[in-house]
């Protein structure tokens, strides 16, 4: 049985314009480019420099957009082994060196990595609880003045150490900008 390809484009950078591939699957959707760029628009543009973390990576488009603009590293996770192949594909299609793949879990990668990240990407599949197994752990993984972007079904309420700084709504995605409380850099 062939895989179909589908392919989605980056919208800033570097690499604009450019297409990357990624397969069907079962929850995976690929961030649609206006939110996309609404979130980079949240994100000031320009990444030079920041260490980003891409959980669920599923297409990659997060990552690749985000060392497009400037990201010193982007460590991308993905469970998938057929998604992970094609995440590798667009990697070398883009020579994307600063791109860091991980075939692994979400939840192992999180209870192994000592790494602290500027901006931590999150999309998780749908209507399976992510929200509550994630943010217990994001906080030992984000820098002081870190940033979380989260996709989710539902309208995130506040967690403890955390504050949503902005949310939107794209059709039945929900999408947020969240940082640490403590964070007086906002």
């Amino acid at each position: 049985m062939k895989t179909v390809k589908n392919q989605v484009k980056i919208i800033g950078g570097e690499w604009k314009r450019k297409n990357i591939s990624f397969i069907d699957s079962p929850g995976l959707r690929p961030t649609p480019g206006r939110v996309r760029e609404t979130l980079f628009n949240w994100l000031e543009q320009d990444l030079t420099g920041k260490v980003c973390l891409d959980l669920f990576s599923g297409s990659g488009v997060i990552g690749f957009e985000s060392l497009s603009r400037g990201a010193l590293n982007v460590v991308m996770v993905e469970k998938s082994p057929q998604v992970f192949k094609t995440i590798k594909e667009n990697k070398k299609l883009l020579q994307a060196d600063r791109a860091s793949l991980l075939l692994t879990d979400a939840l192992m990668f999180l209870e192994k990595n000592n790494t602290k990240f500027d901006i931590i990407f999150c999309d998780p599949p749908f209507n399976e609880g992510w929200e509550g197994k994630l943010f217990p752990q994001l906080a030992n993984h984000l820098t002081a003045d870190g940033l979380i972007y989260f996709e989710s079904e539902v309208s995130l309420n506040e967690y403890s150490l955390f504050k949503i700084i902005k949310k939107r709504k794209a059709g039945n995605v929900f999408y947020h900008l969240v940082t640490l409380k403590n964070n007086d850099s906002i």
